[in-house]
């Protein structure tokens, strides 16, 4: 645990029962959602990113993905789902504590979602004009 991350901080904080966790990794709402039941999946050990986990931890993650989406289904029946990591500075990673965004998306939140994640790079997501 380190002192100073908000996942190890308020890992107490976050009410177990109703979102799903397993042994090595659980499930809490965004604090600062994208859309209506963004999830995080978090590592309960503390772990830089995607990179610094290990084999067992990046299963139990995986296996959470899974277990939030059902989760999503029956609580708030999103159109399709974006999953995200951000691993390291230039990737965008403001808490240096892996964590995967599950982001449910919904018919018509966006005038035209082709390109998905690519919209990071928004000069690099529009790439099916150039075909």
């Amino acid at each position: 645990m380190i002192e100073s991350c908000p996942f190890c901080t308020d890992a107490t904080e976050v009410p177990l029962g109703e979102l799903p966790s397993n042994e090595l990794a659980y499930v809490r709402q965004d604090k600062f959602p994208v859309s209506e039941g963004h999830l995080l999946i978090i590592p309960k050990r503390h772990a830089s990113d995607w990179f610094a986990l290990t084999n067992d931890e990046k299963d139990a993650i995986m296996s959470l993905v899974d277990a939030a989406k059902h989760w999503l289904e029956r609580h708030y029946k999103p159109a399709g789902y974006n999953i995200g990591m951000n691993c390291g500075d230039a990737a965008g990673q403001t808490i240096a504590h892996m964590h995967c965004h599950l982001i449910p998306r919904y018919a018509g939140d966006r005038e035209d979602p082709r390109g998905g994640v690519r919209w990071v790079i928004p000069e690099k997501a529009d790439y099916w004009s150039a075909i």
